[in-house]
This record gives C-alpha cells, structure tokens and sequence, in this order.
C-alpha cells in the first residue's frame, strides 16, 4: 500500500511546473506543395500545346 502514495508524489510535486497554454503566434500551414502541382501541369499542357502547333520543330 505503501508503493502507490510513493508512485503518486513525483506527479503531485510536478503540477506547479508544468503549464499548458495557447502559443502566442498563430499556426501556419504552409500549402505550396499544392500551387507546383498546378504550376507544373499548366506548363506541361502549354508545352503539349506548343509541340502539337508547331510539328516541323519537334520531328518524330
């Protein structure tokens, strides 16, 4: 019986250290992976497009 007030102490002696509280900056997520997607596929379509108007510069 002696084992569990000796295993509860270090939390009790702990609580005034630890505080938990809202960050002063808030989160930032930062979504640039989703604008190079759209920036690659747009120049992959215009790239498409320029060899499919212009067949004498890109020969098979």
């Amino acid at each position: 019986m002696i084992k569990l007030p000796l295993c509860l102490l270090p939390i009790v002696l702990l609580t005034g250290c630890i505080s938990v509280s809202a960050p002063d900056k808030p989160i930032e997520i930062n979504l640039n992976v989703n604008v190079k997607q759209e920036v690659v596929v747009r120049l992959q379509k215009d790239a498409e497009d320029f060899i499919t108007n212009n067949p004498e510069l890109f020969p098979k």
